[in-house]
């Protein structure tokens, strides 16, 4: 039973819902970018266009959507008391590999921004793939509560 009075609830799931899909599409776009800013020629107008295009992307959308989800998921499993249910304790920790990855595309971010990325576009093409994985085993464990 929630905590939350009323539609409260519903509201900050709905809040938390709109954060997630925001933050994801984020995540899976950004490596995406990093793909074709490997191959623009350093210090090119299209290299540029591309640091401006991963900042706002990265400051201006998936990290503050993903401090929303955050914060929304803290108030819902505080409010329905999810800290102890092993699906719930499962799906934080699948969440905090999400957060690492955010994070670490952050420092990538950072790399091509001063024009000093040694990764190949492979890499990030691999590296894409990790949010899809996560997202199903998310979205699985939250709906299924297989255990």
């Amino acid at each position: 039973m929630s905590a939350l009075a009323g539609n409260a609830y519903l509201w900050v799931k709905a809040f938390h819902v709109v954060a997630v899909i925001a933050w994801m599409a984020g995540i899976f776009y950004l490596p995406r970018l990093f793909v074709y800013h490997v191959d623009a020629a350093k210090g090119s107008d299209k290299s540029e266009t591309f640091k401006v295009m991963e900042r706002r992307l990265y400051n201006a959308i998936m990290t503050p959507a993903m401090i929303a989800a955050w914060l929304a998921g803290i108030v819902l499993a505080t409010s329905a008391h999810l800290w102890t249910t092993p699906w719930f304790l499962a799906k934080v920790a699948f969440v905090i590999v999400m957060t690492a990855f955010h994070v670490w595309l952050g420092r990538r971010l950072g790399d091509f921004a001063e024009d000093r990325n040694t990764r190949p576009a492979r890499l990030y093409r691999m590296v894409n793939e990790l949010p899809t994985l996560l997202v199903i085993v998310i979205v699985v464990l939250v709906i299924v509560r297989p255990f």
